[in-house]
């Protein structure tokens, strides 16, 4: 018996650590200001090349252009990758505005490989600052020049407020994916800042010092490059800051297939990158007394939300279970208080961030939704996805 307690209760604990992260980075939010991020330009010269990797976007990617290039200087460049296009994307962007240049490369696919591209084509003539869009996003006012400015200001990698927005007519599922993109996205980065700690790279609205990112292995073909990359980035003393004034914003799609498979991809690279560099990141922080390092192994130990709330409540009925048959009274405890710290966290977070989103009664649903997201977290012990996956446009 005591053999069992100790190890459910080690189980516990490891599981309590993620909690605890979220936990404190929800509560630490609540103290951003954005007084905190008054910076004025540090050189107003500077010379900017938007990448855009795009692969069959032609319906899509002149919004995105549109919102860009009114914010460029003449010395600035946007630059589309069409990588492997089978559609008009080429003609399309280059209509638009654009500098385009084509990539055709059918075993080495993915979304690294066109950044990595869009890199050498500016080797010749490398820019001061590289910002990389998604071409299925849009900026916000000003967004280009204040993200460049805090690149040159702090020196660091630059990751903007990252959003993903459902419809007026979405699924009540796509909404709590909404809110949990928000607490992922906004909350916890936000926490960090406040704490002073680094943030994730989510993909889009990142910025870059050229000769940060040009000593970087773009193209690994990762599923999720962008995590990656700022953990590469971190191990050069270049952790991403957060600035969320920028807001660069896209839509869920509504398509069932291209959520699903949308989904896969970024919960299924998560996970992955948590085994794959987890360990390592904490052994390297500890022996290099990495403070930055640090932050960034226990933010990306915290799993999808949906995860952990299933890991939590599966944890806290196993040890119900075994009290019934033999009294260990400290697990059920501790695993009960991992639990309540969870739902207090979720409860703040919604609060404060989640309520034009969605309702309490529509919150109370989520432990649906993280059920029938069972089978995907499954599928990535028995066929996990590591290959990357174009998600179809709406």
């Amino acid at each position: 018996m005591i053999i069992l307690q100790t190890v459910l209760l080690i189980i516990t604990v490891v599981i309590a650590i993620p909690v605890l992260v979220l936990f404190m980075q929800v509560l630490a939010s609540l103290f951003w200001s954005k007084r905190q991020d008054s910076i004025q330009a540090t050189n107003s010269h500077h010379s900017i090349a938007i990448i855009i990797p795009a692969h069959n976007e032609s319906t899509g990617i002149v919004a995105t252009i549109q919102s860009i290039l009114p914010q460029l200087k003449s010395q600035d460049r946007l630059i589309v990758v069409a990588d492997n296009c089978t559609d008009d994307t080429e003609k399309v962007a280059r209509d638009s505005g654009a500098i385009v240049v084509v990539r055709e490369n059918k075993e080495l696919r993915g979304k690294s490989y066109a950044l990595d591209f869009g890199l050498q084509s500016l080797k010749n003539n490398p820019p001061q600052i590289v910002i990389i869009i998604d071409a299925d996003c849009t900026v916000s006012e000003n967004a280009i020049p204040a993200l460049a400015n805090a690149c040159d200001f702090y020196q660091r990698p630059i990751q903007a407020l990252y959003l993903m927005s459902s419809l007026s007519n979405s699924s009540l599922k796509t909404k709590i994916a909404q809110f949990a993109w928000v607490v992922k996205n906004q909350v916890r980065p936000l926490g960090f800042k406040v704490l002073g700690l680094p943030c994730q790279l989510m993909g889009t609205g990142m910025a870059f010092l050229w000769n940060d990112l040009a000593h970087t292995q773009l193209a690994s073909g990762h599923i999720a490059e962008d995590m990656k990359l700022g953990i590469d980035l971190c191990r050069v003393n270049k952790a991403p800051l957060f600035f969320p004034q920028v807001l660069v914003s896209s839509f869920f799609p509504t398509a069932q297939d291209a959520e699903k498979s949308q989904r896969a991809r970024w919960e299924h690279g998560h996970l992955g990158i948590i085994l794959s560099d987890a360990p390592a990141l904490f052994i390297e922080a500890v022996k290099t007394k990495n403070l930055q390092m640090l932050g960034m192994a226990f933010d990306l130990i915290v799993p999808p939300l949906a995860a952990l709330a299933l890991i939590c409540c599966f944890l806290f009925l196993t040890v119900l279970t075994i009290q019934q048959i033999i009294p260990i009274n400290i697990v059920l405890i501790s695993a009960s208080l991992v639990l309540i710290a969870l739902v207090i966290a979720v409860l703040v977070a919604w609060f404060f961030f989640g309520r034009s989103i969605i309702s309490f009664k529509q919150l109370c649903y989520a432990p649906i939704y993280a059920l029938i997201k069972i089978p995907l977290y499954l599928k990535f012990f028995v066929n996990r996805q590591v290959e990357w996956v174009r998600t179809k446009r709406d």
